[in-house]
């Protein structure tokens, strides 16, 4: 199995497009790069801290990777519903009034999606006229996130409302792969336990 086939999340399918897979996994994989480029930057500020000799710049590196890890994680979540997706209303229900509620929770999410991109676009512009010390860098590098951010949340939810409309969002899930068979108990082994 390779690793794309283990980032690739094969539950509820078929609200899913084959071709979005790559971005998935790629998504996936910079999410887990970002996670350990913050892990190392903190370690790194500590260590040079605790010897004397801090390198301030790191902090910028750190609030960079931090802030990207958590936009990018999002978009990834909302392809994977692990994410702004409210699982435990819509399951309960069948028929018409999950599909009602589906698209009501999925209209939100791109409200949501919709935000990230307007504001998201506006705060980039304007960070242009602020800069991040030592460097000097426009806090604009911080902003360009959010809204590509909300560009990919609102592609994964479209994704998801035409193959939920196309398909139904009701299907049963195929069985875990990775789970523990469950053991029948004999009554003798019922009996012999404290």
């Amino acid at each position: 199995m390779s690793i794309a086939d283990k980032l690739l999340v094969q539950r509820q399918r078929h609200l899913k497009w084959r071709w979005l897979d790559w971005l998935e996994v790629a998504l996936m994989i910079l999410c887990g790069l970002l996670c350990f480029g913050f892990s190392l930057s903190v370690t790194a500020d500590i260590v040079t801290r605790t010897i004397g000799h801090p390198w301030l710049w790191l902090q910028e590196v750190t609030s960079t990777l931090f802030i990207y890890a958590i936009f990018i994680g999002t978009a990834a979540a909302t392809r994977r519903n692990d994410h702004l997706y409210l699982t435990a209303i819509s399951e309960a229900m069948h028929g018409t009034s999950r599909l009602i509620v589906e698209i009501i929770i999925r209209a939100a999410v791109l409200g949501v999606a919709a935000c990230l991109i307007w504001y998201g676009y506006q705060n980039y512009l304007r960070g242009f006229g602020s800069f991040r010390l030592p460097s000097g860098t426009p806090i604009a590098s911080l902003y360009a996130i959010i809204p590509l951010s909300g560009v990919l949340i609102g592609l994964f939810t479209v994704e998801q409302l035409v193959n939920g409309l196309r398909n139904g969002f009701d299907h049963p899930e195929p069985p875990d792969e990775d789970a523990v068979p469950a053991v029948p108990v004999s009554e003798a082994q019922v009996r012999a336990q404290p």
